[in-house]
């Protein structure tokens, strides 16, 4: 994998409105997420019309209160192990909303400011499948290799840094399993 002007190119491009300017230009950690649309539903295209604004209210009855959100992320990791981006690396994507974080020994808050957010297509309560774990593996090694402050303890889940409001990745998302991948194929 390789990533080139803070895109990666073996991702499909579908370019996000929702992002902008990082206010300090710091890329240091990682946010995993977990994300289907409807809720529970795999594939199709709601995913990418909810981060490009062009979710239709009325498709489906989940989709009313959700269709006005102006969010995003970096990338969108499918159960095949598609990855689609959405914004630049270099870009701030509106992933993590109000979050706050330990950072070594200081609290910080507004994660998107400084982190890549990485959305896996999947449910807090079904397991993610491996060919998400390879890809996801692969994408976080060129992140480390090409922006060095990540590393692999810079890498959270969405309900660590919002506990009371998110739970994503969930339970079903295997961390040592990742670890593992990370390591080196399993």
């Amino acid at each position: 994998m390789h990533i080139e002007d803070h895109w990666l190119r073996e991702a499909r491009r579908v370019p996000s409105p929702n992002a902008n300017a990082r206010p300090d230009g710091e890329i240091s950690a990682v946010v995993l997420h977990g994300i289907s649309l409807p809720p529970g539903e795999f594939g199709g295209d709601a995913i990418e019309r909810l981060f490009t604004n062009t979710l239709a209210a009325e498709a489906h009855p989940a989709f009313a209160a959700i269709a006005a959100l102006r969010v995003s992320a970096h990338l969108l990791i499918r159960r095949d192990g598609e990855c689609v981006q959405f914004v630049p690396f270099d870009r701030r994507a509106w992933h993590a909303g109000k979050s706050r974080w330990f950072d070594g020994e200081r609290l910080r808050e507004d994660l998107n400011d400084f982190t890549i957010g990485i959305e896996l297509e999947g449910t807090d309560e079904l397991p993610y499948r491996d060919a998400q774990y390879r890809q996801l593996a692969a994408v976080l090694t060129v992140l480390m290799r090409h922006y060095p402050a990540i590393d692999p303890a810079r890498i959270t889940g969405h309900a660590h840094i919002a506990p009371l409001r998110k739970s994503d990745p969930g339970p079903a998302f295997d961390w040592a399993y990742l670890r593992r991948w990370l390591a080196g194929p399993a």
